[in-house]
């Protein structure tokens, strides 16, 4: 079983008073809805388990704020992330505990927009609105996340530094296989020639440029607005020898010129904004020439739950990625419809191997610990980072938020009509259907991290 990163202090002396034993009963009322799975809750006042009617995650938690209830009454779901990351409480299982509560909609619906949480949503909602992704406002929207210090991803990403859902060809695949499968699949299915300029908006640390060039021989030009990935990326294209090859920019994806054969977008439109995809797409279709093809690989929100999620604010919007806003696959297709001639050619959902890349992700994040201190860390980020790693897992696991990659075509594309997932014969996408795709880990279960 999995535990936290860090524990805070021991149970509380002090009984909470009046106030905070209505907010505890009101929360143990919402807990009485789970459906799937056990949960036993520890606080001054005692223990209390929770069971639904059906097999599911067996988690533990234990209260230490006294005035954690009458918060979460208050805040909702966003002041369960807050309290856990000031320590107000700790569990033994935090993917386990975040499955389980997908399994069980009607404990947390209660939880989340019960009627004193109101004015809490409204202000979060406020604040989100406020970090619109501008020109200005998307760099500081970058800033706030990929800026964090390139030695601290360097930590517990693989060595092509990806940081994006890998795809694994087996079960025993290491993470850089996996992105190397990743990488390879989109070049595949763009069919991509050493004749081909490919354009690649949001560049990461570089690693699907340097793929795409060492291994199709193909010219790319690559481009990020975050100024610590643009550094790094320039860095790892000059050591590996690509700098006739690839050319990195610092430049948005509105102010670039040109038009390429092939374009690629490896989960950055996360970044664009709802009110912003209409534009980014209308770009891309701009920047294709006639005969060009575009994969995008993006993380998407089920279409039943796109109406809510476009109205509340979550857990990463405020803590991770300010500004961050997932599409759902037809609100892509849609505003590619509205904005340009661009044809949808394939689609291919993977999000159980994003489960699996998060869960290495978390295991080398652990593992690194020591040196994530030393880079002078503070433990509430520490917290943080664990929490949003299982949060992440749970929800790939349990499909409520999705994976893709789809393709599109301009008119004067080539294309074989008995294609399946990919353009070259030779080069077959055949992943997907002849080896076994890892399933999420089942709560409290544990794998060694490759």
């Amino acid at each position: 079983m999995s535990t936290t990163t860090v524990e805070c202090g021991t149970l509380p002396t002090v009984r909470p008073g009046l106030l905070q034993r209505f907010a505890r009963s009101v929360v143990f009322r919402a807990l009485g809805a789970i459906r799937r799975g056990r949960l036993i809750v520890t606080d001054s006042l005692g223990t209390e388990a929770f069971a639904g009617p059906a097999a599911g995650p067996e988690v533990a938690i234990t209260v230490r704020d006294p005035a954690f209830y009458g918060k979460m009454l208050r805040g909702g779901v966003n002041a369960v992330d807050d309290a856990y990351l000031d320590g107000g409480w700790d569990c033994d299982n935090l993917t386990a505990l975040f499955r389980l509560f997908i399994q069980s909609p009607d404990s947390t619906d209660q939880l989340s927009t019960n009627r004193w949480s109101w004015l809490s949503r409204l202000r979060e909602r406020r604040a989100h609105l406020r970090r619109s992704n501008t020109r200005g406002g998307s760099r500081s929207n970058i800033r706030s996340h990929y800026d964090l210090g390139n030695d601290f991803f360097r930590l517990w990403l693989d060595e092509t530094m990806a940081y994006s859902s890998g795809v694994f060809p087996t079960f025993d695949a290491t993470l850089r296989e996996a992105s190397l499968e990743k990488f390879d699949r989109v070049c595949r299915k763009l069919d991509l020639q050493p004749t081909d300029h490919v354009l690649e908006i949001g560049s990461g640390w570089g690693g699907f440029a340097i793929h795409a060039a060492t291994r199709y021989g193909c010219r790319v030009t690559t481009a990020t607005i975050s100024q610590e990935q643009y550094r790094v990326a320039c860095e790892r294209i000059e050591a590996h020898g690509l700098r006739d090859r690839v050319e990195v920019l610092c430049c948005d994806y509105r102010d670039l010129p040109g038009q390429y054969d092939k374009l690629v977008s490896i989960e950055m439109v996360e970044a664009v904004g709802d009110e912003f995809l209409d534009d980014y797409f209308r770009q891309c279709g701009r920047l294709l020439r006639p005969h060009g093809s575009f994969v995008i690989q993006a993380i998407v929100m089920p279409e039943r739950r796109y109406p809510q999620y476009r109205r509340s604010v979550d857990f990463i919007q405020r803590h991770v990625f300010p500004g961050g806003f997932l599409p759902s696959v037809s609100a892509i297709l849609e505003s590619i419809g509205r904005t340009s001639d661009l044809r949808l050619s394939h689609l291919e959902d993977f999000s159980p191997h994003y489960a699996e890349t998060l869960r290495r992700w978390r295991a080398a994040f652990l593992e690194r610990l020591a040196e994530v201190r030393a880079l002078g860390y503070p433990e509430r980020f520490i917290r943080l980072w664990d929490y949003y790693l299982c949060y992440c897992e749970a929800v790939f696991a349990e499909r409520e938020v999705g994976v893709v990659q789809i393709q599109f075509d301009k008119a004067e594309c080539p294309a074989d009509p008995l294609q399946i997932g990919g353009r070259a014969a030779s080069r077959p996408l055949d992943t997907a259907t002849t080896t076994p795709v890892p399933s999420p880990v089942s709560p409290g279960e544990t794998r060694s991290a490759t």
